[in-house]
């Protein structure tokens, strides 16, 4: 029987990272001396020559959803995927597969709110490629978007803030980065994106006033490098916070105990996850980071997080510890279990 690709293999989760790893990194092993982090560290970027460099591609359905739209979706996508490594995102690429009949009026609300989150973000789309493709030959519209940062005097002042207070030998936020003790630290809301999105595909109408989460997170995270203590970064995006923990406990050989109380989670999202029998820590985020961050700095790091507009909700959900092993999750009755990394995203096709 001929092996086939599963939808869940590009969900985000452990499906695709088997996937990545026994079948894609085997073939991609050339490097270069000016390469620093590359693709075997899959991370959200990769770093040559000291420029971060990111790519992310789109599916989106539907195009048009509660708080954005598949273009800010992939603008914002790319942008956070540069900013969480610790650089200022500097430019961007858009590639567009239109399927063949696509409606114009369409087509121009995506590009429009595309240069709007592009000008809010002061990232500009400097390069790019549009191909149009018979009728069927792909689910309506793809965007594949890519971009460069680099690195600024936040960055290493924050790093230096860090060394006050223990060993660190790496220049970029990487998810290897946590040591015993880090605490973690959530944005803001967790779930908004993934339920606003399948609220309003399927009609199930949870929460007219659950939103997207989508934005840019770069303002956000210069405001926190600035305050410095930061070790590591990411954003909860495909697989929700349950992924972006096991990925930190994985790479960083650590485990990390999170308070379930603690986590930021909508009461319509809780609802609505409730009935459809899902995990709201599985859900992707598109506005939201994950933070790790020396102890000593957690509570000033959150305060001014607070102060951000995308970070109100912000809160410390836990920390690394060596008592542990993976992710262990305390609940609100005082029990614990362990929060595995999910098979994939349980709301397929958010981004």
């Amino acid at each position: 029987m001929v092996e086939k690709i599963k939808l869940a293999q590009g969900a985000g989760g452990q499906l695709m990272d088997e996937l990545i790893k026994q079948r894609i990194l085997k073939h991609f092993k050339y490097t270069s001396p000016e390469i620093e982090i590359s693709l075997n560290d899959l991370d959200d970027a990769g770093v040559v020559n000291n420029i971060v460099f990111s790519t992310d591609s789109h599916t989106i359905q539907p195009l048009f959803f509660p708080g954005g739209n598949i273009g800010s979706l992939a603008v914002c996508g790319t942008i956070n995927d540069v900013a969480v490594m610790g650089a200022k995102p500097i430019a961007l690429s858009v590639g567009f597969i239109l399927e063949e009949g696509f409606p114009v009026d369409k087509f121009d609300k995506i590009i429009e709110s595309m240069g709007k989150t592009s000008q809010t973000a002061k990232v500009p789309i400097i390069t790019g490629d549009t191909k149009v493709v018979e009728k069927g030959a792909i689910q309506e519209f793809m965007i594949n978007t890519s971009g460069i940062g680099v690195r600024t005097k936040l960055l290493d002042y924050n790093i230096s803030e860090v060394k006050k207070y223990r060993k660190f030998s790496k220049n970029w936020l990487l998810d290897s980065n946590l040591k015993d003790g880090d605490k973690l630290i959530v944005s803001g809301n967790i779930g908004e994106h993934g339920v606003a999105l399948l609220s309003f595909r399927e009609g199930f109408g949870f929460d007219t006033k659950i939103k997207s989460d989508v934005a840019p997170i770069n303002n956000l995270m210069e405001k926190t490098l600035s305050k410095g203590g930061v070790v590591s970064a990411k954003d909860p995006t495909r697989g929700g916070l349950a992924n972006t923990l096991n990925e930190f406990s994985e790479k960083s050989k650590i485990g990390i105990i999170v308070q379930e109380e603690s986590i930021p989670i909508p009461t319509g999202v809780k609802s609505a996850c409730d009935l459809l029998g899902i995990d709201p820590m599985e859900i992707g985020n598109e506005g939201k980071v994950v933070l790790g961050v020396v102890s000593e700095k957690a509570e000033e790091l959150l305060k001014v997080i607070k102060k951000h507009p995308l970070g109100k909700n912000a809160e410390i959900i836990g920390e690394a510890t060596k008592n542990v092993e993976g992710v262990v999750l305390e609940t609100e009755i005082g029990g614990k279990r362990i929060l595995h990394k999910p098979l994939g995203d349980p709301i397929p096709r958010i981004c």
